[in-house]
């Protein structure tokens, strides 16, 4: 072996050598973590509970969220003890939830109760299955765009959780407060300490920020320190002629470097269950950031914030695999039905395997 031919060879080696390091440090960053998913992801099944745990345990993941009361088979208490020791018995870990709690937002359902009603009932239902946190949300996207302060109905939400504080804290139950698409992460941030980080938290939500123009790693910066679950997704973000687009994809189809957020995340909220929220179907949606009209809905959002997000559109780029689009306008035959349930199945199994054997996240599968 000649001398240009040693020198290769040597720094072939230590390039290898070196990649293989860093490809078993980016295996090891969801140490401890304890991964799951939100059972949004595969709504279209309709299934419930018990059936719902059995999928989770197929996958060996530590901890599921049923994110609504209607996953539920029933939410008597004889049922729900049923589910807490079905849990228990797979060795998952159960997040609790309900859904819009502001009067004054569009996705509101009074189902002849109040918001404080709402929210004692589901603080039952999260005492039944043993849960540490209930997730509620807000509103959603389209209550930043009916022209109506978001601060008036962030004071609501206020108002909401003051009046069960005595409850939540009485059950040992954080309140989870989801940034749906409504609310930034430092207005999320904002409710939380008003209301009171003792028994208030967050449910951290990766994929509604960019409905926003936020980059979910300032999210994670922003809200990481109050949160006690999550909903993990990823998007692809792109320039687009109004402005820029996003989509949301599986885990690991998109633009958001995991292995950044995952670091961060190992520092600021490592005890956090880290729930994936899979949802595919949609089409992009624009961001339309270059008409003047846009800002009025985000007039206080700080540039420095916006600009990282642009930036992260600059960098990204539209998603290019096949995807079955669930939203599409008109009549839909029967297969087509089938193939969004295999697609929420396919995905979410896609997104699990990824984040067990890319970052090594999860605790169950370990254990063979």
């Amino acid at each position: 072996m000649n001398r240009r031919n040693f020198i290769q060879t040597a720094t072939g080696a230590a390039l290898a050598q070196a990649a293989l390091k860093a490809q078993i440090q980016k295996s090891q960053l969801g140490t401890g973590i304890k991964l799951g998913f939100d059972t949004y992801s595969v709504r279209a099944f309709k299934w419930k509970d018990i059936q719902l745990l059995d999928f989770a345990a197929s996958m060996k993941v530590d901890c599921m969220q049923i994110s609504e009361s209607v996953d539920y088979a029933s939410i008597e208490p004889a049922h729900l003890a049923k589910v807490k020791d079905h849990a228990a018995k797979l060795n998952i870990e159960l997040d609790a939830g309900i859904g819009c709690i502001c009067p004054i937002a569009k996705g509101w359902k009074p189902r002849g109760k109040t918001p404080k009603e709402e929210m004692l009932e589901g603080l039952q239902i999260a005492k039944a299955v043993g849960a540490k946190s209930m997730r509620c949300v807000m509103g959603g996207v389209d209550d930043r765009r009916t022209g109506r302060p978001v601060e008036e109905m962030m004071d609501n939400v206020i108002k909401t959780f003051r009046s069960v504080k005595a409850e939540f804290q009485g059950a040992n139950i954080k309140i989870a407060i989801e940034n749906h698409g409504d609310l930034t992460a430092p207005e999320t941030r904002t409710i939380i300490e008003e209301a009171g980080r003792d028994y208030v938290a967050a449910c951290l939500d990766t994929g509604n920020p960019v409905s926003v123009m936020e980059d979910p790693l300032l999210t994670l910066e922003v809200l990481g320190p109050y949160a006690v679950t999550t909903h993990i997704r990823d998007s692809v973000v792109f320039e687009h002629p109004r402005g820029a687009a996003a989509q949301w994809v599986a885990f690991g189809d998109g633009v958001v470097d995991w292995t950044a957020f995952l670091t961060l995340y190992q520092k600021v909220c490592p005890k956090s269950l880290l729930q994936l929220e899979i949802i595919t179907g949609r089409p992009p949606q624009v961001l339309p950031y270059n008409e003047k009209e846009w800002w009025s809905r985000f007039s206080k959002m700080p540039a420095k914030d916006f600009a990282r997000f642009a930036e992260m559109a600059k960098k990204g780029h539209p998603y290019m695999g096949s995807m079955v689009i669930e939203d599409s306008p008109g009549p839909k035959p029967a297969q087509y039905t089938e193939a969004l349930k295999e697609q929420q199945r396919d995905d979410l199994q896609r997104s699990i395997a990824y984040a067990q054997k890319e970052y090594g996240i999860g605790i169950n599968w370990k254990k063979g």
